[in-house]
């Protein structure tokens, strides 16, 4: 997907961790990429987020001059599925909106600031509820799935395709854990769900991507 590299940066430092935590698998030279792009490596069964791995970023257009960008981390859910019938498929995830984060501590600040004098709050507001998305019918084509849901934010449920790729699986060396890997993106728009601070200065449309990875429970 197109942003999932930002994600990916962004997950530098709990990967990091995961290096230091297991020299020994890092010092053995050119070992193999674990996780590989085959179908054949995913077995049936109950998955669950690894939240240590596993992101949400959004991005907005800030005046017309650009586009900035968020994160959504510590994503909670699972993945339950049979190769054998794969649009069978069904995912539950969900995103503590309490914890986002961007680059600048006075917007992040702002995402989060309470609302006044009995109002409503300018974004999410000071004790946001997570935000959840449960799937109701998945299309598969090859390695890329069109996944429907209802997605609940702010308090509201609205229905969203997520444009999927599987993008790896095989066995996770740091705890022998058998694990699926998928990107996906789609666009909302968020005054759908009650969320209308600066419209059309900072863009109705929110683009989503998410980079999440599932472990055999």
């Amino acid at each position: 997907m197109k942003r999932i590299a930002l994600a990916a940066a962004a997950t530098m430092l709990a990967v990091t961790g995961g290096i230091a935590a297991a020299p020994a698998i890092f010092a053995q030279g050119a070992p193999q990429v674990p996780g590989q792009q085959d179908p054949a490596r995913v077995t049936a069964g109950t998955y669950s987020a690894d939240p240590a791995h596993s992101l949400i970023t959004f991005e907005v257009n800030h005046f017309g001059f650009n586009d900035y960008y968020g994160i959504f981390g510590d994503v909670a859910g699972t993945l339950v599925i049979d190769p054998a019938n794969p649009e069978a498929a069904m995912v539950d995830v969900t995103i503590p909106v309490a914890s986002v984060t961007t680059a600048s501590k006075g917007l992040t600040d702002h995402l989060l600031r309470p609302a006044k004098d009995g109002g409503s709050p300018d974004f999410f507001g000071a004790e946001p509820a997570p935000a959840r998305f449960v799937s109701t019918a998945v299309e598969v084509d090859g390695m890329t799935a069109m996944i429907t849901g209802n997605l609940t934010l702010n308090g509201v449920t609205k229905p969203v395709t997520f444009e999927a790729e599987f993008t790896g699986a095989g066995t996770n060396p740091m705890n022998k854990k058998e694990t699926i890997g998928f990107e996906a993106e789609t666009e909302i728009k968020r005054s759908d769900f009650g969320v209308n601070y600066g419209i059309p200065l900072v863009s109705d449309e929110v683009e989503l991507d998410i980079s999440v990875a599932f472990e055999k429970q």
